[in-house]
């Protein structure tokens, strides 16, 4: 009877695991078409021709009277986003361990990004400004909304489940990002049969992306459920209060667990290359190669449906070959592909898609196993407040790229040089990973140490 009992209650908490699971996937199928569509495809031409439009005879706009290249306004806008979620995510985090009560911040972080993200139908014009708030807006609110969402990872999945959870969540969202692509290349392409002026079939599809993130994230708020803190009351208040010391505290908590830092350190360079390829690539593509808009659309497809298959592919890399090494083997993919764009010459679509298709392969799997590795390296308890760093490091930090992107831009006037510079980031990166035990690191954070890593 006893031993029933406790197959009983094993198979009860499985079930469980596995609905919170489906739940937690949805959330990367609701805001994964704002980093596609919005960030990667639409945004960076549109919000770069429309500072065009308001430039002077130089090709010079004046945000706050400084003077910034049109060109380079769109990859400015992304760092400063990512300055401000360096500014929000301790708070959050805090709150977050501090109260138990993550749903709530993940909901209002969603629903702050969704409508900045449906706001940007009403960049129209030489409105730059508003398109540079708008980004700024929901780019922070989506990074501080992953930092909550990745910090359930360790809550909802065991230590063996981990690295196949991850890299289903990104393939979801890759899944999505890839359908809304198909209804937004018929729009964009059919446009004139709809009506709509390009310019209004553009803001159209930024304007959808926003509807989609709201309404999907509907699933993991009914899915989730919050754990709560053992000391909850004035939590919130004392996690306001301190603000950014709580990032001076989690600072000093991981130096109590070095390899972890160190890991840290390598995933913050590497990514900071990963997420300025995917949020200037088609700027790049535009502006230096000459494609037009419905095949940058056509490659950012191809980019989401391989990396749904790599993203799986390099899950199952990992259980054979550890997901250490795995990563490592994707960062030498990462700057053979990043060297190759340097050379593509303009006005050929077809060397775009075979570079598309280069980085949709690695581009999943990377990031999946990157965040499936940190959390056995998270301190049981500390899930939220590591994850922040982590966000931090997976967005939050990723300032450093378009910052080095835009001015090198302004400095030379040519793309192919601010490409070119990205792939510093996924050499040092290789370096810094490849010095990390991440077996020592896992028993040191106080965790099981899995068969393969």
């Amino acid at each position: 009877m006893g031993t029933d009992t406790v197959r009983d209650e094993a198979a009860d908490e499985a079930a469980g695991r596995r609905r919170e699971q489906r739940g937690w996937y949805f959330y990367d199928w609701a805001c994964s078409v704002y980093s596609t569509s919005v960030l990667t495809v639409f945004l960076g031409p549109y919000l770069t021709s429309v500072a065009e439009q308001a430039a002077d005879a130089d090709g010079f706009v004046h945000p706050l009277g400084i003077p910034v290249r049109a060109g380079s306004f769109f990859a400015y806008s992304v760092s400063l986003s990512v300055i401000v979620a360096v500014l929000v995510m301790p708070l959050v985090g805090a709150a977050a361990d501090r109260t138990g009560r993550k749903k709530p911040l993940l909901g209002a972080a969603a629903y702050v990004g969704a409508t900045a993200t449906a706001g940007m139908f009403f960049l129209d014009g030489d409105r730059y400004l508003l398109g540079g708030l708008l980004l700024i807006v929901a780019n922070a609110a989506q990074s501080v909304s992953m930092m909550l969402y990745n910090s359930y990872l360790p809550q909802i999945a065991t230590v063996a489940e981990r690295d196949a959870v991850s890299s289903r969540g990104w393939a979801f969202g890759y899944a999505a990002g890839s359908l809304v692509l198909v209804v937004n290349l018929v729009l964009y392409t059919a446009h004139d049969s709809f009506g709509l002026s390009e310019g209004m079939a553009v803001r159209v599809c930024l304007a959808s992306a926003g509807l989609w993130w709201g309404a999907f994230t509907l699933v993991p708020l009914r899915r989730l459920r919050d754990r709560r803190a053992a000391k909850e009351e004035g939590a919130t208040k004392e996690a306001t209060a301190r603000g950014l010391r709580q990032l001076a505290a989690t600072v000093r908590d991981m130096r109590r667990h070095p390899l972890t830092l160190s890991f840290l350190l390598a995933y913050l360079v590497y990514n900071d290359g990963i997420q300025t390829v995917i949020s200037q690539a088609s700027v790049y593509g535009s502006e230096e190669l000459g494609l037009g808009q419905s095949t940058l659309i056509g490659a950012v497809l191809l980019v989401q449906v391989l990396a749904v298959v790599g993203a799986l592919g390099m899950g199952r890399l990992a259980r054979v070959y550890g997901a250490k090494r795995t990563i490592l083997g994707s960062l030498v993919a990462w700057t053979v592909t990043l060297a190759a764009g340097y050379f593509l010459p303009a006005g050929a679509p077809a060397w775009f898609f075979v570079l598309a298709a280069g980085i949709g392969l690695v581009l999943g799997g990377s990031q999946a196993l990157s965040r499936s590795l940190f959390s056995h390296l998270v301190p049981p308890g500390k899930e939220a407040e590591y994850f922040s760093a982590y966000e931090m490091s997976d967005r939050g930090m990723s300032w450093l790229g378009p910052l080095l992107f835009g001015i090198t831009y302004q400095l030379t006037g040519s793309y192919r040089d601010a490409i070119i510079s990205l792939v510093v980031f996924f050499v040092l990166g290789f370096a810094l990973l490849a010095r990390v035990p991440v077996g020592r690191a896992i028993r040191d954070a106080g965790n099981p140490v899995p068969e393969r890593i």
